[in-house]
């Protein structure tokens, strides 16, 4: 069974395929930081992978069975196939091999205390916000983020091994590996249909995550969440829940209210019915529920309520993350990694409660598995949207699939009434924007690709048309 100690450098020289991705790279920086020696592939530079560069990871462009000189370890991402000509070298070679997920389970159990997020929304928001509060508590913890945090400058944090905070995705099962002391979940849904066959599964592996942990272990979950429920039978150690206005939670949510910007404020009534008021500096209803989540979090595992409290009001967001890029004349270009029928529907949502022109929100659908398994939910999830303009499938990680594309779902929308069209390039897209917004619209990208790179293409180059 594979076992990893930090501090005993039993595998001096580790390389990583696929070590640009988010996750791998805030792994890679880590070890790098104790003095071990990485290696790495990824297809392209990115400035996630220069900053590795600059701290001393040796990383190929390619992945080519040339790049596997003789490391102790090789870790590698989900993305990666079977048949990736690195995964064959090394196990040819008979060095050990463990998958990203594998490894972050035995990297937990370094830490005195360590908080994994999962859920199917709201992982890099809770994480963060947890990041935030622990930064600038007395403790210095190490995180390691799905997204960039201004407070930390980028996606990790290396500090001691009394904390470790980081998400715990469920893809491809990952979380049947993980051991944290503190166990969030935030919510269950249908997601990643192209590994789990339907929601029974993904239930089934949460239940198995759950029983993985010992009788000291806390298990923090939104009891507001219906699929929630059905994993509470699998929890071991200790159950805490949350919910808003729930009476049977532990911890409820309480006095909600929203200023004119929809920015949330609410009393936390704690486990033992005293009660905390609480002020957000990001809007919507969903992110009361991530704020609750993390302040749990902290205050189970010690943090006074005063540094909860400020840090909590000054967080204000991640990148990405209903993030304001930049203004057009009178119209608000922002950008979100929402790429899930439940996630944009969220978050149009929030933004349509308080805007004063039109919505307008530019998807970018993320793989052809998941706009194929969640088609019809995708047609019904842009209903606070005034427009929906739809760019070409994202296929990341997946080979060219000729029965779904984006025209698709554009014409099952205009079939339901929608104001929907296709436009398939970032730059057709923008010159498109140009010409249609008016005054205080607000235009949205959204998804887990590059639609970012969209928005601020807007922005930029406004003064170019």
């Amino acid at each position: 069974m594979f076992e990893f100690n930090i501090d005993q450098h039993k595998y001096k020289n580790i390389h990583f395929i696929g070590i640009g991705g988010i996750s791998m790279s805030g792994i890679a920086h880590l070890l790098l930081d104790k003095g071990y020696n990485i290696t790495g592939s990824d297809r392209k530079p990115t400035p996630i992978i220069d900053t590795l560069i600059e701290n001393g990871a040796k990383v190929y462009y390619g992945q080519k069975k040339e790049n596997i000189n003789n490391p102790d370890l090789v870790v590698y991402t989900d993305a990666i196939a079977e048949d990736n000509e690195e995964l064959i070298a090394a196990k040819k070679l008979d060095i050990p091999v463990v998958t990203r997920g594998v490894f972050l389970g035995k990297l937990m159990q370094n830490y005195k205390n360590s908080i994994a997020i999962s859920g199917s929304h709201g992982k890099s928001t809770t994480t963060s916000m947890i990041s935030k509060i622990l930064i600038n508590s007395k403790e210095n913890p190490t995180i390691l983020l799905g997204g960039e945090l201004d407070e930390i400058q980028g996606n990790v944090h290396v500090g001691t091994k009394d904390y470790l905070v980081t998400e715990a995705c469920e893809y491809k099962g990952n979380i049947r590996y993980y051991f944290p002391s503190t166990v969030i979940i935030l919510n269950i849904d249908q997601d990643h249909l192209d590994y789990y066959k339907n929601l029974d599964n993904i239930i089934d592996a949460f239940k198995e995550y759950l029983r993985n942990q010992d009788e000291n272990s806390k298990t923090i979950l939104n009891l507001n969440e219906e699929n929630n429920k059905l994993i509470l039978d699998a929890v071991q150690g200790e159950l805490i829940t949350y919910g808003q206005e729930n009476d049977d939670a532990t911890y409820k949510a309480t006095n909600i209210t929203f200023d004119n910007l929809g920015r949330p404020s609410f009393d936390l009534v704690m486990r033992d019915g005293t009660v905390e008021h609480f002020e957000l500096s990001i809007i919507g209803r969903h992110n009361i529920n991530n704020a609750m989540a993390a302040i749990i979090a902290c205050y189970e595992n010690g943090i006074d309520i005063e540094t909860i409290r400020k840090n909590i009001k000054e967080y204000k967001g991640l990148r990405r993350r209903m993030e304001v890029v930049g203004k057009v004349d009178d119209t608000v270009i922002m950008t979100d990694y929402g790429h899930h029928p439940s996630e944009i529907s969220v978050t149009l949502n929030a933004l349509a409660e308080h805007k004063k022109g039109r919505l307008i929100c530019i998807w970018q659908p993320h793989t052809y598995s998941r706009t194929k398994d969640l088609f019809d939910d995708f047609v019904e999830c842009f209903d606070d949207a005034d427009e929906v303009i739809v760019t070409d499938i994202y296929a990341a990680r997946e080979p060219f699939d000729p029965t779904i594309h984006s025209k698709d779902v554009v014409d099952a929308m205009v079939k339901k009434g929608k104001n929907a069209k296709y436009i398939g390039t970032f730059e057709e897209a923008r010159d498109y924007i140009y010409k249609d917004i008016k005054d205080q619209d607000l235009v949205l990208t959204t998804g887990c690709g590059n639609p970012d790179e969209l928005a601020r293409m807007i922005v930029k180059d406004q003064h170019k048309n």
